[in-house]
């Protein structure tokens, strides 16, 4: 055991730190977050921005192309 949690131990910290931490997971905590719908809008927003950029890919290709001859013309 480190100093530091020594002296959390006797300070008190620790149980306080604990109590908080198992109120904050209760089932009935509002706070808590929906963290499988975060997870299934992350992972939704990803799949979107990959089939946009699979349709879009010859056209921006394209378009860089077309900017890079230009600017090497110059």
């Amino acid at each position: 055991m480190t100093h530091l949690h020594r002296l959390a131990a006797l300070l008190g910290v620790v149980p306080l730190v604990l109590s908080a931490l198992r109120g904050r997971l209760a089932a009935d905590d509002p706070d808590r977050g929906d963290v499988p719908g975060w997870v299934m809008l992350t992972l939704m927003s990803a799949v979107l921005v990959a089939g946009l950029l699979l349709v879009a890919q010859p056209a921006l290709e394209g378009l860089f192309q077309d900017a890079m001859a230009r600017v090497s013309q110059n």
